[in-house]
């Protein structure tokens, strides 16, 4: 069966997410996160893009961005292959990193635009990786609210539609951020419900202890897995509590 063809944005705006292969981790540690945005910074150099906003997450990430001199199709293409080059080397692996075909959506209005936005910068939120925005490393709502190092987003198109002087539109904003909403953007329809025992299995499978004994790991060693297993769609922290026998306190800190 032939593959449908994507629709086109007449904005030229897109609502991106890729996803590892077999939903497997991508982002390891954040040598991993640092250099996938230095690689969106190269990309955006040669393809002319401009970027609205991103979030790093355990095994997929989310792009807002609006094309450049080239079809986002091919922009894809080059950020991919040359984050997954620089990866393999690192990790010693051969392979694809990322499912083939990216998920994508056009957002064609200033209100869709602004509710992707909120849904990207809250996905470690509804992850339960932080309570805050501000606090996630890997999302472009760092440098929104403080001009963040990095300087690969274009903050002003986002913050004029705001209104008023800048830092009443800053207040806007951020008040709109972190407003509590039930958006439904590109990822919901996919997402899958990992049971205890399909848990079970990834903890077994992939981290070689059984799950009884996982409570008395060491605790950095058990932060890290415990870290990984909360960036993965599908496992809750409730749900990692129970399977692990780790209160809940703990899993949400970890």
């Amino acid at each position: 069966m032939s593959r449908q063809a994507r629709k086109k944005s007449k904005t030229g705006i897109y609502h991106i997410m890729a996803r590892g292969v077999n939903r497997q981790i991508i982002f390891r540690d954040n040598e991993d996160c640092a250099k996938f945005i230095d690689t969106i910074r190269q990309t955006k150099e040669k393809s002319g893009f401009k970027l609205y906003g991103y979030c790093l997450m355990g095994n997929h990430v989310h792009m807002l961005l609006q094309e450049g001199v080239e079809a986002v199709s091919l922009t894809m293409q080059r950020l991919c292959s040359s984050f997954v080059y620089w990866y393999n080397r690192k990790y010693d692996r051969l392979g694809h990193l990322f499912q083939e075909r990216y998920r994508s959506e056009v957002v064609e209005d200033e209100r869709y635009l602004l509710i992707a936005l909120r849904y990207i910068h809250q996905n470690p939120i509804k992850a339960g990786l932080t309570n805050m925005l501000e606090e996630y490393q890997w999302s472009s709502y760092r440098e929104y609210i403080y001009n963040y190092k990095q300087k690969i987003i274009d903050t002003e198109f986002i913050l004029e539609l705001f209104g008023g002087e800048k830092q009443t539109a800053m207040e806007q904003f951020k008040k709109y951020m972190s407003a509590p909403n039930k958006d439904v953007c590109l990822e919901y329809e996919e997402r899958h419900r990992i049971t205890d025992n399909e848990l079970i299995r990834l903890i077994e499978g992939k981290y070689g202890v059984k799950k009884e004994l996982f409570h008395l790991m060491d605790r950095q060693q058990k932060d890290m897995i415990l870290r990984e297993l909360k960036a993965i769609d599908g496992i809750t922290i409730r749900q990692l509590a129970r399977v692990t026998g780790v209160s809940k306190f703990m899993v949400e800190k970890a």
